[in-house]
């Protein structure tokens, strides 16, 4: 058994840090460690913290916490350092700003504007551990994970891992055609939310022959049985769709994304992610921020009502979170297989060493250690993987040029961008709303870039 110090930046995502606290107390190998949350919500890290101490309670777990509005004296002497946090990925503000770019012309957000603020909080971050516990792990786990891990094994010297949970969509697959997930070998590698189910064995068959029998028998009648409550991403018509344009099956977050053409407005979601557009749509995100909320009311009841236990609302087994199995591969040798985003070194062919890649890796004692695998096709190559890897090369650079030009060609190369002048308004809108804190040195978009006055009109 080891005890380790485990600090949580943006603790104040309350059910993902209850998930931590959760596996860490179910964790034998790691009793009597130390976690230190921070977060700058005062009151949403006192629930945190009060529920992980009544529910280390609850599982007679020996586990230390402490809470801090101070980042530097949270990651002080850390050695995981496990960044939630971010600007942009609050669900009020989300909503936010969804509403305000409608008002531009641009359907569920999508200007095509990289997530610059969250970038740079995890550069800020990055360079705050090197400076201050510099042998410590960052397990990243906030958005955009692809880009991230990249900015941040760049331009630090820290030990960077990035984490999603999008993988296990290969399970949904497995239990929708009949098939036992525990009884799959799989591999999906690729760039975070970008990865394709390269290996599908069952019993040591391939069953990709079971899948495609399953579509062409069931696929209909699956999409009639689940459209009153919803049509899950990964067995959607979008993921069907992209499975037979690519040869491989899209999974986790993958189908959620796809082309432009998947998104232009509420009729064409419906056509490709069932009724209602699934939840990447206005209606779908405020079921999920009601769902958030009523969660969170149940999490301060857990906290501080005497009378309820958090053990009774959120039980006492682990998640499917790889955070902590990795962290006690890591520090007691005990083998862990992940799927992870690290620095590419040569595991995924095709890539540069210094682009972040999601491929398998074992964790043990030796550190993360990604496993090479087979080159994707050449199509899912130049059709998906290459123009994701240039747009986070366009979006780093932007950031740490602080190039306004180049933040500009984002929007402007939206499918539903319509002018010129369009891109220019909502791009200084999306850096005038608040919080903007972390892009202050962005500023005069306007003055700069709009179209001169002296110019003919195109």
């Amino acid at each position: 058994m080891s005890s380790v110090k485990v600090t949580v930046v943006g603790a104040g995502s309350v059910v993902f840090s209850l998930g931590l606290v959760k596996d860490l107390c179910l964790t034998a190998g790691l009793t009597g460690s130390m976690v230190h949350f921070m977060d700058i919500d005062e009151e949403r890290l006192d629930v945190v913290y009060r529920l992980a101490q009544r529910y280390a309670e609850d599982l007679g777990a020996d586990l230390q916490f402490a809470r801090t509005l101070d980042r530097a004296k949270a990651l002080d002497g850390a050695d995981f350092v496990i960044n939630t946090a971010t600007v942009t990925h609050n669900e009020h503000f989300m909503k936010r700003r969804r509403e305000m770019v409608a008002g531009h012309g641009y359907f569920y957000g999508r200007t095509g504007m990289p997530e610059y603020h969250n970038l740079q909080l995890m550069l800020d971050v990055a360079q705050d551990v090197e400076r201050v516990a510099p042998e410590a792990w960052i397990l990243l786990a906030g958005n955009p994970v692809f880009d991230g891990t990249t900015l941040m094994g760049r331009e630090t010297e820290v030990k960077v891992c990035g984490l999603c949970h999008g993988h296990y969509g290969y399970r949904q697959v497995a239990r929708a055609i009949g098939l036992d997930p525990d009884q799959v070998t799989w591999q999906a590698p690729g760039l975070n939310h970008n990865i394709w189910l390269t290996h599908f064995h069952y019993q040591g068959q391939d069953a990709y022959p079971l899948l495609d029998q399953w579509i062409a028998a069931s696929i209909e009648q699956y999409w009639q049985e689940n459209e009153e409550k919803g049509v899950p991403a990964q067995l959607s018509p979008a993921a069907i769709h992209q499975y037979r344009m690519y040869g491989l099956f899209p999974i986790g977050d993958t189908p959620r994304r796809g082309g432009w053409w998947y998104h232009t407005d509420l009729e064409t979601r419906m056509r490709w992610y069932g009724a209602g557009g699934g939840g990447d749509t206005p209606a779908g995100r405020d079921r999920i921020l009601k769902g958030k909320e009523e969660k969170y009311a149940q999490m301060k009841s857990a906290a501080y009502d005497a009378q309820v236990r958090p053990i009774t609302l959120f039980g006492d087994t682990k998640t499917t979170e790889q955070h902590i199995p990795i962290i006690d591969g890591l520090v007691n040798d005990n083998e862990y297989r992940a799927q992870v985003n690290v620095m590419n070194e040569g595991a995924l062919p095709g890539l540069p060493d210094d682009v972040a890649v999601e491929v398998p890796a074992v964790v043990n004692r030796m550190g993360i250690q990604p496993l090479r695998v087979e080159p994707l096709p050449n199509k899912v190559m130049v059709e998906c993987i290459y123009p994701d890897w240039l747009a986070m090369e366009q979006a780093l650079e932007a950031l740490l040029s602080g190039d306004k030009s180049m933040m500009l060609y984002g929007v402007l190369h939206s499918h539903q961008t319509r002018s010129y002048e369009q891109a220019v308004d909502v791009l200084e809108a999306l850096f005038d709303i608040e919080p903007n804190e972390p892009m202050a040195y962005i500023e005069d978009i306007r003055d700069h870039y709009a179209w001169p006055e002296h110019w003919a009109q195109p």
